[in-house]
């Protein structure tokens, strides 16, 4: 195997043992009443924003969701200031005031988290607009999920892009529930087809699978770059916690056989270690070191939040919009 194949297939992993790891405490934080507020897991859907981001530079953009912990970390944001930002400590990357939902790093790109379903949209098409404006080759990545798909913002700026070429692509995380609706049960027809309605190049891919997410996302991401944007992508995937870390009881919206299917056989994180490790790209106690370096630099993290000084009284009506 080449080096620097290698090299990323550690690199990749590592990102989404990061992911999972970083979900793991923040769900521990709010079951010890630690956190203020609810937050939205992101465990199962690792190889969606790990395979995606792994494809674009830091220039590159992404505008993410209200389940956004693992765009924010995939596009490189660090521990400590995403769990200040959880806990409203003033080191946090908004100074503690956007919380779990609107998490921004700018300076690697991503241009925010959103709350609003389908809401970021329009912040994505815009950004893509501007570097064919200014005449850049930054390409922007748009994660939503699949119940945006029921938001008409959505259409307005995909036709938009489409009209106007624009490098952004649509990257629809269909993990089979809006909320707790099955996905089959809000939205008509093949969500592929509501990007082809206009014109736009629209592709299904295995979100479990980090290798085929990136490799189709490196593809459009050149493309994107040459001129022949947008593109649609729809990610099969999975959320293994239930729409937020209150709803723990989830047999009435689906079943524990279904849960236990995605969790023990399309784990996407197990999956590609076996891979790794069949492939030789990686030995067995290479992947546990990293698991438990990681594991160590989250529970410093959160320790270290936990001890970090919340923003002073004075900056109440500062870096906030005023009426």
């Amino acid at each position: 195997m080449a080096s620097n194949q290698r090299e990323q297939w550690l690199r990749m992993y590592e990102q989404m043992v990061k992911i999972r790891q970083f979900e793991f405490q923040a769900n521990q934080l709010y079951l010890d009443a630690k956190m203020p507020g609810l937050t939205h897991m992101y465990s199962g859907q690792e190889a969606v924003a790990v395979g995606i981001c792994d494809a674009l530079e830091k220039t590159d953009s992404i505008t993410s969701t209200h389940r956004g912990h693992g765009h924010c970390v995939a596009k490189g944001a660090e521990f400590k200031a995403m769990f200040c930002e959880l806990l409203g400590k003033a080191e946090g990357y908004c100074r503690g005031k956007g919380g779990s939902m609107h998490i921004a790093d700018q300076d690697n790109g991503n241009l925010g988290a959103n709350a609003i379903v389908g809401g970021s949209a329009g912040i994505a098409t815009g950004a893509a607009l501007t570097a064919k404006i200014l005449g850049t080759d930054s390409v922007t990545v748009c994660f939503f999920g699949d119940g945006a798909m029921g938001q008409g913002l959505l259409y307005e700026v995909m036709n938009m892009a489409a009209l106007w070429h624009l490098p952004v692509i649509y990257a629809c995380e269909n993990n089979h529930y809006g909320e707790y609706t099955k996905t089959e049960e809000m939205a008509a027809g093949e969500l592929k087809a509501r990007g082809e309605a206009f014109g736009i190049e629209a592709f299904e891919v295995d979100g479990q699978n980090v290798l085929a997410v990136n490799n189709l996302t490196q593809t459009l991401v050149e493309r994107s770059r040459k001129g022949e944007g947008p593109f649609l992508m729809v990610l099969d995937t999975y959320r293994y916690h239930g729409h937020h870390v209150g709803d723990i009881n989830r047999t009435y919206y689906r079943s524990k056989e279904e849960e236990a299917h995605w969790r023990d056989e399309r784990d996407p994180i197990d999956n590609f270690e076996a891979h790794m490790i069949a492939k030789k790209g990686a030995t067995k106690k290479e992947l546990k070191e990293i698991r438990a370096r990681v594991e160590q630099e989250a529970k410093a993290a959160v320790e270290y939040a936990l001890q970090a000084d919340y923003p002073p009284l004075d900056e109440v009506d500062s870096h906030v919009f005023a009426a």
